[in-house]
């Protein structure tokens, strides 16, 4: 039988909400059980995301016996190894809520099922593994003034010089990479790309055509 203070039983029903609220956020992953320690025979009150195939009104774990035996036992135990009835593993977390006398009046417990974890994470893996040696063939960034103009700024960055000071032949290779990677698809590309690098429209397109 519970016997909670005024405060104690203030306490454990906004720990249902946290609850609550955590287990609608972590679904399905995370099995999230509260336990009213006040209480040894019944422990749990809440129970999200039923992983374990416990009940409300089930006793508390190892753990849970032993915050409400000893008031000294940590009220964090992180990240430790478990394992659900069915075989699975888990990764648990047991946040233990004391009251402002000391004692535990709760326990907050976090149940993480790794093997769906692990299970959406080779899909993941399968899902954005690319072919090795395909180059790219298509991009659906869209081309406007400023991404032609700051493409050409990086071409001749790589040359260590302005636009206006490559060589012909500099001119012809950003040409065929401006054509390539799909920048000359740009309304009026041509006169703008001409426009920045100082040479008349004439003179690209006799570039882009040696």
């Amino acid at each position: 039988m519970s016997h909670k203070t005024e405060d104690q039983a203030w306490l454990v029903e906004q720990l249902q909400f946290i609850a609550q609220g955590i287990g609608k956020t972590l679904s399905p992953f995370c099995e999230v059980v509260l336990h009213d320690l006040t209480d040894s025979e019944n422990t749990i009150m809440v129970i999200e995301n039923n992983l374990s195939g416990r009940k409300v009104g089930d006793r508390a774990t190892e753990l849970g016996m032993a915050r409400i035996e000893s008031p000294d036992f940590p009220q964090i135990v992180a990240n430790y190894p478990n394992q659900f009835p069915d075989g699975r593993t888990a990764k648990s977390t047991s946040i233990g809520i004391k009251d402002k006398q000391g004692n535990y009046v709760a326990a907050l417990c976090l149940n993480i099922d790794i093997s769906m974890i692990k299970g959406l994470q080779m899909v993941l893996n399968q899902f954005s593994t690319l072919e090795e040696g395909n180059e790219i063939i298509e991009t659906f960034s869209s081309v406007t003034e400023d991404s032609l103009k700051k493409r050409i700024d990086e071409f001749s960055a790589t040359y260590s010089v302005t636009p206006r000071a490559l060589k012909p032949h500099q001119r012809r290779e950003l040409l065929l990479c401006l054509q390539d990677e799909g920048y000359l698809s740009l309304r009026k590309a041509m006169e703008i790309t001409a426009q920045y690098l100082g040479v008349s429209r004439a003179t690209v397109y006799n570039d882009l055509k040696e």
